[in-house]
C-alpha cells in the first residue's frame, strides 16, 4: 500500500509529482475565469476582479523545528514567507489570515514571543494581520505550534510573474547567498555549534528594485527544495534549458561545509530570503545593479536556452557539464 511519506513535503521531485498525479487530477475546477489556479502550481494564485486587476491570493503551513532558531522564529518566517509568496508572484500584500494550532501545555510566555515576531514584520511591511483561528490540541497530538496562513494582496494582470513566462535569452539572478536558512536549521536540528544565521527577511525592497528598471519575465523564492528545485520548476514550467554556472553561485564558505560534512547539495538547502529572477538580457545588468543596492551579494548566475526541455545544467568550477536534478528524499525535515 502506498503511503505518504516526509518526503511528499519536502518540496522536491516527491512533492511535485504528489500535486501532479493526485491533487490536480482530483479537482475538475482548477482556477476563477482566467486567473492563476492550481495546474500553474506557482508561487500564488489570483482572481480576477476586473480587466486588468486580479486579487492575489497565497495559502501556506508552517511546521519548522525547532520553532525558535538562529536568524527568527515560527512566527517570523510565517509571515516572511506568505509576505515573499506574493512579491514574488509581482502582487502588492495587503493582508494575513492565520490559524494557530497549539500543543497543550506550551508556554504563554513562547507563545507571545512568536505572536511578537508575526506583528513585526506584519507592521515593517504594512500588512493587516485581519483574522485568523487558534485552536489547542492534546499534549502529544501536535509538536508545540503549527502555524497557517492566508496572503492576500493585489496585481496587474499584465505584472503577473509566472515560472513559465521564462524567456530564451533571459539572465537569472539570485538576490543574495544561498541555502542559509537551510544550514541554519540542519545545524540545530544536528545540535552543532555553527555562526550559520537564517537568511529569514522578505523580499518586498528586493522585487521593488528589480521591477523599478524592468525586464522582469519570472520570480520566485527558492524555499523547500532550494535553487535546485526553483530552477526545475522554471525549465520544466517554461519548456527551456537553464545553464548556470557554478562560480556565480553565492554560497558562504560555512554553509558549504556543512553541507559536504552532511552530504547535501548547496542548491538543495532552502531559502526563505532570496529571489530567483528570469530577467531579459539587455536589463540584467541593470536590475542586478538595482538589487544590489538592498541586498549586495545578488549575481547572475546563467542563462535560459533552447536546449534540452525542462534541464537545468551546470558549468561546474573544473569545467565539465552537470545535471541539476530536482531534490529527491527529505533532506532537511522541517525546515519552514
Amino acid at each position: 500500500m502506498e503511503v505518504v511519506s516526509l518526503a511528499h513535503g519536502a518540496g522536491g521531485a516527491e512533492s511535485q509529482a504528489l500535486l501532479e498525479e493526485v491533487f490536480s487530477k482530483l479537482f475538475k475546477l482548477k482556477k476563477v475565469a482566467d486567473g492563476v489556479g492550481l495546474d500553474d502550481m506557482d508561487d500564488s494564485a489570483s482572481i480576477p476582479v476586473g480587466d486588468d486587476l486580479h486579487v492575489a491570493v497565497k495559502v501556506d503551513s508552517y511546521t519548522v523545528k525547532p520553532i525558535f532558531f538562529p536568524g527568527g522564529d515560527i512566527g517570523k518566517l510565517a509571515i516572511t514567507g506568505t509576505v515573499n509568496d506574493l512579491v514574488v508572484f509581482g502582487a502588492k500584500p495587503l493582508a494575513i489570515l492565520d490559524a494557530m494550532v497549539v500543543e497543550e501545555g506550551f508556554p504563554l510566555d513562547e507563545l507571545k514571543k512568536i505572536l511578537s515576531s508575526m506583528r513585526a514584520v506584519a507592521e515593517a511591511e504594512n500588512v493587516a494581520l485581519i483574522g485568523g483561528d487558534f485552536k489547542v490540541m492534546p499534549r502529544g497530538s501536535i509538536d508545540k505550534v503549527v502555524i497557517s496562513t492566508v496572503g492576500v494582496g493585489l496585481v496587474h494582470k499584465k505584472r503577473i510573474l509566472l515560472d513559465s513566462n521564462l524567456r530564451p535569452g533571459d539572465k537569472l539572478i539570485i538576490s543574495g547567498s544561498i541555502g542559509e536558512h537551510g544550514a541554519a536549521i540542519l545545524a540545530a536540528q544536528l545540535d552543532i555549534q555553527s555562526s550559520i544565521i537564517s537568511d529569514c527577511s522578505t523580499l518586498t525592497k528586493v522585487m521593488e528594485a528589480a521591477l523599478s528598471i524592468g525586464g522582469v519575465h519570472a520570480a520566485n523564492d527558492p524555499t523547500r527544495g532550494g535553487l535546485a528545485m526553483a530552477l526545475n520548476n522554471m525549465a520544466r514550467k517554461s519548456g527551456l534549458s537553464i545553464i548556470v554556472e557554478e562560480d556565480k553561485i553565492p554560497v558562504k564558505d560555512e554553509v558549504r561545509a556543512l553541507a559536504e560534512m552532511a552530504g547535501i547539495d548547496p542548491l538543495a538547502l532552502a531559502c526563505e530570503g532570496r529571489a530567483l529572477l528570469a530577467v531579459e538580457a539587455g536589463k540584467a545588468e541593470e536590475v542586478l545593479e538595482a538589487i544590489r543596492k538592498v541586498s549586495p551579494d545578488a549575481s547572475i548566475i546563467g542563462e535560459a536556452v533552447k536546449l534540452k526541455e525542462g534541464y537545468v545544467f551546470m558549468k561546474t568550477v573544473v569545467g565539465g557539464l552537470r545535471v541539476v536534478e530536482p531534490p529527491r528524499g527529505e533532506l532537511v525535515p522541517r525546515i519552514c
